[in-house]
């Protein structure tokens, strides 16, 4: 897949593997804008996070508007 331009890391399992991070969830998925624009790290979309969406407003307001832009850009 030569032409790959964002790839979405679900999961603390997925940012640890291909970040090499230790950090906790919250704190990487926080800092997206650093991995922006080939990488965008995400909290799984699993109905059991609702309390951690819950206690982090800023991940509806600000990552996911900025998941829509990026995705609509590579299918552009």
């Amino acid at each position: 897949m030569p032409h790959i331009q964002l790839t979405l890391l679900v999961g603390s399992y997925a940012q640890q593997h291909y970040l090499g991070t230790r950090e906790p969830l919250t704190a990487t998925v926080r800092r997206f804008a650093d991995y922006l624009p080939a990488v965008l790290p995400l909290v799984h979309p699993s109905p059991l996070n609702f309390r951690w969406l819950a206690k982090n407003p800023w991940y509806e307001a600000e990552v996911l508007p900025q998941l829509r832009q990026c995705v609509r850009a590579a299918l552009a």
